[in-house]
């Protein structure tokens, strides 16, 4: 399943590219979000890869979600974002990827994360830990195991949205010694926890699970967590949601290996 996970993120990614270096025009979906060429035609490869994989296994998928293609969710299913971080895209920074993840029980048990433009991917599994690759040019993937790493007496280093940073997430970073703040794109912020190059990740804003189900199953499997405010974690497969829609994830903070939500936790680290 994973080794066929990673080839369909490739084939994406191969999608992707092939616009980026184009003219790239853009269309807002109707939450206002942008939507490219590209998110449509690595959905298509990743939709028609997963029922071949995996056939009784339901897709859930950003672009099929917004047309109304959704479907049932009982048990086990795939969440998708083919192109994760389209105004990274649009701006050509190169920090956007392809996630795809596998949920089972409302926990990401299966995750993998690539990011085309920069030649990284990462990949996780529940019970067998998580690993990086870098691309050569002929597109064979070196592998490397990673984990969380012990935060430092010297303090954090946080991670921030490069798009969507509010104030609220600003108020929570202030509550501990901070190191360095990077600001980044897309799910590479809970690889980057995963592969030990950073402590923490607070999200106090609107995100989707297909934003965050891939990147959380990485960190996951490397040893971290990702926690809504009140402490539980993050779910997968929330549906007829009083307060919001269908696959609208809570606020989250997302931490290698301390309780971001500890009493006292601020002074301590």
């Amino acid at each position: 399943m994973l080794d066929g996970l990673v080839a369909l993120a490739l084939a994406a990614g191969t999608e992707i590219l092939a616009i980026y270096g184009s003219a790239i025009e853009a269309s807002d979906k109707a939450d206002g979000s942008p939507v490219t060429a590209a998110d449509v035609r690595a959905e298509a490869v990743i939709a028609e890869g997963l029922a071949r994989l995996a056939p009784d296994i339901p897709v859930v998928a950003e672009e099929a979600t917004a047309a109304g293609r959704v479907p049932a969710t009982h048990g086990k299913f795939f969440l998708v974002d083919p192109l994760d971080g389209t105004r990274e895209f649009l701006s050509r920074n190169g920090e956007f990827t392809v996630n795809i993840a596998l949920v089972e029980a409302g926990r990401p048990v299966l995750g993998v994360v690539y990011a085309p433009a920069l030649g990284e991917i990462f990949i996780g599994a529940e019970g067998e830990g998580a690993r990086a690759g870098t691309l050569d040019d002929r597109g064979d993937i070196a592998w490397t195991d990673i984990t969380v790493r012990e935060p430092d007496a010297a303090g954090l280093d946080v991670l921030a949205s490069r798009s969507h940073l509010t104030a609220e997430t600003k108020d929570f970073i202030d509550r501990f010694k901070v190191r360095d703040l990077v600001s980044a794109g897309s799910s590479l912020k809970f690889c980057r926890l995963a592969a030990g190059d950073a402590d923490l990740y607070p999200r106090l804003g609107r995100t989707m699970e297909w934003d965050t189900a891939a990147g959380d199953a990485v960190l996951r499997a490397a040893g971290g967590r990702t926690l809504t405010l009140d402490g539980a974690a993050l779910l997968y497969g929330k549906r007829n949601q009083a307060s919001d829609s269908d696959f609208a994830n809570p606020w989250f903070v997302a931490a290698g290996l301390f309780d971001p939500l500890r009493v006292g936790a601020a002074a301590t680290v």
